[in-house]
């Protein structure tokens, strides 16, 4: 180990080249090998080096190291991109919030009441903005997946199903006076109000779904009525295909036809449940 010391530090003063120095220390066991670079490196700060003249070889170098200078960047180049990434935020903020108030109901952390109150008024949001973001956010389930969002109740009840969970799972403990009568002309109202406005031709979206919504609300508080009754079924499936649409877009001659067909249909069965309820 000494050896090799003096030699690499002897020859190096002589001018020989750095190779020889090289292979001195490569042709030694790993721990001088270890030794003899850590003690060269420690030669660097001696008068060692500082008597080798400036035409010797060298072999450290100093490396400026030149650091990224910083930049702005914009987040949106005009108005109308930041209003666009805006509303992105706002739709993103809707759909963590829905998905939060489901939680907070199936884990009974909020009243019924206080639930289908939030939930109505965040699928009022979501429609109106889901309306005006139809050209930039055709898919709102592409989104989802886009921003990795996680949120599959908030899909379901802002998508699929367009109404509260107590309005589309009425539960068992509804008043006692559910089934009164007060109730059953509710629902014929109901009936006959959606039934009315198809032939006033008001056939937007944002016209129809208020009124189906109430609709399907007044049939669930009805217990006489068993969960798979045509007009509840038939209603949770306008509601969905009413939801993916646009609150500006308006139901085709064809659609409006099938829509009061399933209208009328419900309501004779409605009728003809009555009096087997005995009421």
């Amino acid at each position: 180990y000494t050896q090799s010391v003096y030699v690499a530090s002897k020859e190096y003063r002589d001018n020989t080249p750095f190779s020889l120095l090289f292979l001195i220390t490569c042709n030694t066991l790993p721990i001088i090998q270890s030794r003899v670079f850590h003690l060269l490196l420690y030669l660097t700060k001696t008068s060692i080096f500082a008597r080798v003249p400036s035409s010797s070889p060298t072999f450290l170098t100093k490396v400026k190291i030149l650091l990224p200078t910083p930049m702005e960047v914009k987040l949106w180049n005009d108005k109308r991109e930041r209003e666009m990434y805006e509303n992105f935020a706002e739709l993103f903020a809707i759909i963590k919030a829905t998905e939060k108030l489901e939680k907070a109901y199936v884990r009974d952390i909020i009243s019924p009441a206080e639930y289908e109150a939030e939930c109505q008024k965040l699928i009022a949001h979501f429609k109106t903005l889901s309306s005006t973001l139809k050209d930039t956010v055709p898919s709102i389930e592409q989104f989802h997946d886009t921003y990795k969002m996680d949120c599959p109740a908030a899909l379901n009840r802002l998508v699929t199903s367009g109404v509260p969970a107590t309005v589309e799972h009425r539960a068992a403990a509804a008043t006692s006076s559910a089934s009164s009568a007060s109730v059953v002309a509710e629902c014929v109202q109901n009936f006959i109000t959606a039934m009315d406005s198809l032939k006033l031709n008001m056939i937007a979206v944002d016209q129809v779904h208020p009124l189906l919504s109430d609709l399907s609300s007044s049939l669930n508080k009805l217990l006489i009525l068993p969960s798979d009754f045509e007009g509840k079924t038939k209603m949770r499936e306008w509601l969905s295909r009413l939801s993916k649409m646009g609150a500006a877009d308006e139901l085709t001659e064809q659609q409006a036809r099938q829509l009061h067909f399933d209208l009328e249909s419900s309501y004779n069965s409605f009728m003809a449940a009555l009096p087997s309820a005995g009421t």
